[in-house]
């Protein structure tokens, strides 16, 4: 099995940034397209931004396009997400997900395999 771990959540200031980072177990990491998804309370778990396994292919949500950078170190089983310019509306909890069969589509939850517990993430106003 694959274990992935988030951290780098806290609480920020509106404008703030803060730096997401996952580590997920496993030789074949660099092998898999990784995702970071959100869900802030009564909310639905939505998509945030992905990438391919060789870095070729990021997406975002128009929400956090602009502000958001999702990266990758294959070498330390790291994905990265770095958010800049932080609002209120970006309050939620943060998950990290690793595909490993099928087709990926990047934006759909359904198509990630691997999941971890998630890292709270909150901005003031």
């Amino acid at each position: 099995q694959v274990h992935v771990v988030e951290s780098g959540g806290g609480l920020v200031q509106a404008g703030g940034s803060l730096r997401l980072s996952c580590v997920a177990s496993g030789r074949t990491f660099s092998n898999y397209p990784m995702g970071w998804f959100r869900q802030a309370p009564g909310k639905e778990r939505e998509f945030v931004a992905a990438i391919s396994w060789n870095g070729g292919s990021i997406y975002y949500a128009d929400s956090v396009k602009g502000r958001f950078t999702i990266s990758r170190d294959n070498a330390k089983n790291t994905v990265y997400l770095q958010m800049n310019s932080l609002k209120p509306e970006d309050t939620a909890v943060y998950y990290c997900a690793a595909q490993s069969t099928g087709r990926w589509i990047a934006t759909r939850l359904e198509r990630y395999d691997y999941w971890g517990q998630g890292t709270q993430v909150t901005v003031s106003s």
